[in-house]
């Protein structure tokens, strides 16, 4: 039987009930990077709504690897029974509970959204040094990051290992490492933000050993039966940038470093990048990474419509679908998606009276 938007998934130790995903989310809401009460019922409602896997937003593995103070972090073994509270209620809604490992680079030390946008100014309004692969500032108004040494990137590559072993102390089944978006790893693949001329710069080679490096580190510090994903850029969405082509060949060089999966996502490194945004416009880098990698791929960018996000699975475009705004729109999407396919939705048995009257 061909899979569909509600077939499980089997990835290494781990199955997911149903293909649907919910997209790490920022919420810009932790102080000093600890899970709260805002975090557990944020996520834990997506798990109450049938999501198949949730997955908790960019968690910093260093202090200074934080986009905004409010950011979540796992740079500490203080940070684990926070998440792991979450962790355990996500698994007790049936859903598997999933975390993404992140370090922002030059795009760290931010105003969170609702406060405004662009740096913090002064050390007075909590800024800090941001680092990066070249001192290449991210946009005007922006400080120019240190470039980080051989000995520093090390130091990162550490730092992703020793979380991923926190995040899987905390009952985390899906370790994420986020190498999209226009964050330090991203930075590191892009030409346009590094510019580099040792073994970490120059050809695409060297360019993508920091991204290479993390995945096996991360992979020897989980246990062989949690599933590794990567979300990636598949694209800057700029001439002379990281492209598709790229991305299929950093798949290829993921999946024998032990990734399971790739979510494929774009562009976040260049500020003035023309995005052609439109339902399912990311949809195509996902299918060519699945068809040309042979690698489990995820898609991502508006997707919205429980038909839309079938058709992709059935379609063999992808084999989960992320899902972020739409998420906050309706946080009972996947049971919205049992009633659209099965014709009958299971709710959980404390909702279980919403079925005797419409």
């Amino acid at each position: 039987m061909d899979s569909t938007l509600l077939s499980p998934l089997a990835i290494r130790g781990v199955t997911l009930p149903n293909r649907i995903a919910v997209s790490p989310m920022c919420q810009y809401s932790s102080t000093e990077g600890l899970a709260n009460d805002w975090h557990l019922v944020h996520l834990g409602s997506r798990a109450v709504g049938g999501a198949g896997t949730v997955i908790v937003e960019a968690t910093a593995v260093t202090r200074e690897g934080r986009i905004s103070p409010g950011d979540l972090g796992i740079w500490s073994d203080s940070h684990i029974e926070p998440l792991a509270r979450i962790a355990r209620f996500v698994a007790e809604q049936g859903a598997v509970p999933g975390i993404q490992l992140a370090h922002a680079g030059r795009k760290a030390s931010t105003l969170p959204p609702f406060e405004g946008i662009g740096p913090l100014k002064s050390r007075e309004s909590g800024a800090w040094e941001t680092v990066a692969p070249s001192a290449i500032p991210f946009d005007d108004g922006y400080p120019a990051p240190r470039a980080l040494t051989t000995q520093e990137i090390e130091s990162v590559v550490a730092a992703f290992a020793r979380a991923a072993t926190r995040a899987a102390h905390a009952g985390f089944r899906v370790i994420e490492m986020h190498m999209a978006h226009g964050y330090l790893i991203h930075q590191f693949l892009s030409p346009f933000s590094n510019t580099r001329t040792d073994a970490y710069g120059g050809t695409p080679e060297n360019r993508m050993r920091l991204a290479l490096e993390v995945a096996a580190g991360v992979r020897a510090a989980i246990p062989d039966d949690t599933a590794l994903f990567a979300r990636v850029s598949a694209t800057d969405w700029a001439e002379g940038g990281w492209d598709l082509e790229q991305t299929v060949t950093l798949a290829r060089k993921l999946k024998n470093a032990g990734v399971d999966l790739i979510d494929c996502s774009s562009g976040g490194l260049l500020p003035r990048a023309v995005v052609p945004a439109a339902p399912g416009y990311q949809v195509p880098f996902a299918a060519a990474v699945r068809e040309r990698a042979g690698l489990l791929t995820g898609a991502v960018g508006l997707i919205t419509e429980v038909q839309q996000a079938n058709a992709i699975i059935t379609g063999g475009k992808a084999d989960i679908v992320l899902l972020a705004r739409q998420m906050l729109r309706d946080p009972y999407w996947g049971l919205k998606a049992q009633q659209e396919i099965l014709g009958d939705t299971r709710w959980p048995k404390q909702y279980e009276r919403a079925k005797l009257r419409k």
